[in-house]
């Protein structure tokens, strides 16, 4: 299997594909203003109790206060909390690995016994604001690094169930409780298994010097301050996911070029040479397929081969899907055959688009009916197998009686791309777009009046469609519009561009057409 990574970068936000085998599996967007904020740790002030809920909400900056339930203090909260009260005293900083621990919060405790309104709190961001609900933290605290989770607070060294041979868990260990200061614990990230002692070490003692930083600008900091920022998204991404089946990643602007070579240079030196700076003229999601597969995002349809089709609905307590066979033979003595068949590429499909859209709560999977439990049994294996992929969390449950197969998975993140109940801005909630015989028309008219506004430089971006159309001929409608208006006219394709839409922007992409429609 090979994996790439294409990153568009635009002035607002930097659009990070995951395709492997050339198919688009992960969309993220990471906004430039905001930056990517999992695992990012604040000092926050307390807002409110929530007896009721066990909960407290905390003030950390953003615009909607962020929650966080009693479960999510954590174990070692108290300890924590100690080194965050003694700021105020202006003695000496208390040092995690000279400090005596406090004991363990108790499981069924109260919130309003550990939290009081106005209270300073070391925080961390567990899972982003989404909707109308702002960021979910925990106080239980860690450091991603990629061969290793540091855990303040704990002495234990875990090591991913993912590795199994026992040998090389001895030696991972032995490796971290080496180097490992006291009330400091690990877990071994999968990861490590192909890391060097050396890497290994490195990788730890990096953290804890992060660590201490974090604390430091604790110190110097009043609520609400973000102290420690997680680093971007595309590096996350990279830390976490690059390993031998990558075989480039491609990115369209050469800042972030220069820095995720650095960042690859670094974790991974000889995989340097597959990071490549893309300078086509073509959008970089059009020249690697990548824009009319982001178009699925809003399919309710989705295709399958020979045939076979997905309806997925989205519901506010639930996501169904329904698998439908198509034109599938409906012979008697092959119908348990064709069913398992498009059941099994209905799961990979599925697979797929839970990633693609981030699907998250739950999920049901209407799969077509089969009689013989052997069938069911190969579906449900397949499935488990194809989601082992997926990172978020999640539980699958075998088939119904009724054929249906229910799926619970953890959603983490903002979804790529929001649905909109924005009235169409091409045929503005009518359902009716103008005939297309008079667009060429239309185009031409913005042309000459921003012609004899001094417009020198017009850059049409359009779909390929009209593209090809406005540049037929050997006098193409384009030199006419030229040589008539005197103003040089490009034109720039893209699939993501309506069918009759046209964008007109300057030489620096900012739009010609301020406060009027496209």
């Amino acid at each position: 299997m090979n994996r790439e990574l294409i990153i568009n970068v635009n002035p607002t936000e930097v659009s990070i594909a995951l395709c492997e085998d050339k198919v688009l599996v992960e969309l993220n967007k990471e906004r430039c203003e905001n930056g990517f904020s999992v695992g990012d740790i604040y000092l926050g002030r307390v807002r409110k109790i929530m007896p009721g809920l066990n909960a407290a909400f905390v003030n950390i900056g953003h615009e909607k206060d962020a929650f966080i339930h009693y479960l999510d203090l954590g174990a070692n909260y108290s300890s924590l909390q100690r080194i965050v009260d003694s700021r105020h005293k202006g003695d000496k900083m208390v040092r995690v690995e000279t400090m005596k621990l406090e004991p363990h919060l108790e499981k069924e405790g109260r919130i309003g016994d550990h939290l009081k309104v106005g209270d300073s709190v070391l925080v961390q961001i567990s899972k982003e604001a989404i909707s109308t609900k702002g960021p979910r933290l925990t106080a239980d605290l860690s450091l991603a690094g990629r061969n290793v989770v540091l855990v303040p607070f704990s002495n234990k060294v875990m090591v991913s169930t993912k590795i199994r041979s026992n040998a090389e868990k001895k030696r991972l260990r032995k490796v971290a409780l080496d180097v490992l200061p006291k009330n400091f614990g690990v877990i071994i990230r999968t990861a490590a298994a192909s890391a060097e002692d050396i890497d290994i070490m490195q990788d730890i003692l990096s953290l804890i010097e992060r660590w201490n930083k974090t604390l430091s600008t604790m110190r110097k900091s009043e609520a609400p301050a973000r102290v420690m920022s997680e680093m971007s998204r595309v590096n996350t991404i990279i830390r976490d996911s690059l390993n031998d089946t990558f075989s480039q990643i491609t990115v369209d602007d050469e800042t972030l070029y220069g820095e995720i070579k650095s960042y690859v240079h670094v974790i991974k030196p000889e995989m340097e040479k597959l990071v490549k700076l893309y300078k086509g003229k073509v959008p970089i999601f059009d020249q690697f397929d990548v824009a009319k597969q982001i178009k699925s995002l809003f399919a309710k349809y989705v295709s399958l081969r020979r045939g076979a089709y997905l309806i997925i609905e989205h519901t506010e307590a639930m996501h169904v899907i329904d698998v439908n066979s198509g034109n599938r033979t409906k012979a008697e003595d092959d119908q348990e055959q064709t069913a398992l068949e498009v059941n099994l590429a209905a799961a990979a499909e599925i697979a797929r688009q839970l990633r693609l859209r981030d699907m998250g709560g739950i999920i049901i999977i209407d799969f077509i009916d089969m009689r013989k439990q052997q069938s069911r049994q190969i579906l449900l294996q397949e499935m488990q197998q194809l989601m082992a992929k997926d990172k978020a969390k999640h539980t699958i449950l075998p088939l119904t009686k009724f054929g249906l197969m229910q799926i619970t998975r953890q959603r983490v993140r903002p979804i790529a791309i929001e649905e909109t109940s924005d009235i169409c801005p091409t045929c503005y909630g009518t359902g009716k777009v103008g005939p297309t015989i008079l667009l060429e028309n239309k185009i031409e008219g913005q042309v000459q009046l921003l012609a004899e506004k001094g417009a020198k430089y017009i850059n049409l971006r359009v779909s390929p469609y009209v593209k090809a159309y406005l540049t037929k001929g050997l006098i193409s409608r384009r030199l006419r519009w030229i040589f008539k208006y005197k103003t040089f006219v490009k034109l720039t394709s893209s699939q993501s561009v309506g069918m009759v839409d046209v964008g007109y922007f300057d030489r620096k992409g900012e739009s010609l057409l301020v406060n009027s429609q496209e």
